[in-house]
């Protein structure tokens, strides 16, 4: 009945993601992964800027746009996806709900996580979300079992098992480049641990067929969510964890696809982050974000305002008109006009 609630939230959610395509994506690669499984499962794309996927005993499947942007392929993807089919199929969720079912924990989670889908303002939820979620921790016999069952789904339905280990280094990194940890709501359930990697490591080598097809999938996983980026990028900056973001651009930038915009988003983060050199920073990252195809319209907006704060006054007007000519609707047109009046 609780799930049957939030499933409605869910499904009236500013946050919900309702875009077909994208969803068709998700839904494919979740039934790959589910096999029969697949008729069981409703699947919900939620516009949270967390790593985060979890399935409720009723079928219920979250995915939060967080892990679109940190999962490098399609793989990966079917990795978080089988794992969490794995918690599923071996009732371990229902079983932690039944361990906490006569504490109150249980229903102020619920009534946070509905909060959270159900409102914009999420970020305030964020950390009580993840300390609550905490009571929900499962045990180690339980996520090695999910790891196991995960393994075994991913690579039965085609992909390269050794993408899972990957998953949890690319976590770990942006854990430890927070100088001040910061809540995770998936570490709060899936604690992160040195032998998960190993496991996740040594189960490929232990699967039974050595001939299997093992398709990592990179390029269309990037076809899917590579237009995805600006939003999930302007998502992620928006929390303001400025070293964690780090990592997640850089980690983007190997790929060495839409360079454009991801150099425009490092000026970005520059510019927010306003510490000794930044703004230095924030300018060279705008220039090289010029340098490539793609670079978003305010990038030439970011780079006029930061030439009309110094004695660059031709530039930056040359600049801003540019910036009007690609965005002619841009809601902020009028004060970009009014910036550029006062420098007649």
């Amino acid at each position: 009945m609780q799930m049957d609630k939030l499933e409605h939230s869910l499904k009236t959610s500013s946050l919900l993601v309702r875009d077909p395509t994208i969803n068709r994506y998700i839904n494919g690669v979740v039934c790959r992964v589910a096999g029969p499984h697949c008729q069981d499962i409703r699947v919900y794309l939620v516009r949270i800027p967390e790593f985060n996927a979890s399935m409720a005993p009723n079928g219920v499947m979250q995915v939060w746009t967080g892990l679109l942007l940190r999962a490098e392929n399609e793989a990966q993807l079917a990795y978080v996806i089988g794992h969490e089919i794995g918690h599923y199929l071996r009732r371990h969720s229902l079983q932690q709900w039944h361990d906490v079912r006569r504490k109150s924990s249980l229903f102020a989670y619920l009534n946070v996580l509905t909060r959270v889908v159900g409102v914009p303002g999420y970020a305030q939820d964020i950390g009580q979300l993840a300390a609550i979620g905490s009571l929900f921790k499962f045990s180690r016999d339980a996520e090695r079992q999910a790891d196991q069952m995960g393994s075994e789904l991913t690579t039965a339905a085609g992909y390269d098992p050794r993408e899972g280990a990957m998953v949890w280094k690319v976590l770990l990194k942006e854990r430890d480049a927070e100088e001040e940890p910061s809540p995770w709501v998936f570490f709060s359930t899936h604690p992160p641990s040195e032998e998960r990697i190993q496991t996740l490591e040594r189960l490929p080598a232990e699967a039974p067929d050595q001939d299997r097809l093992e398709m990592i999938g990179e390029e269309s996983y990037l076809d899917a969510v590579g237009s995805w980026w600006t939003m999930l990028l302007r998502d992620e900056l928006r929390q303001r964890r400025f070293a964690r973001t780090q990592v997640v651009l850089d980690r983007l930038a190997k790929r060495g696809k839409r360079l454009g915009e991801l150099n425009y988003f490092w000026g970005e983060l520059y510019r927010l982050r306003g510490e000794k050199d930044d703004k230095r920073k924030a300018e060279q990252a705008y220039q090289k974000a010029l340098g490539y195809e793609g670079a978003p319209a305010e990038t030439y907006r970011a780079l006029g305002i930061i030439y009309l704060k110094s004695s660059d006054k031709a530039q930056a007007r040359a600049l801003l008109q540019r910036y009007l000519e690609l965005k002619p609707e841009a809601e902020d047109r009028a004060m970009i006009k009014s910036y550029l009046a006062n420098e007649e």
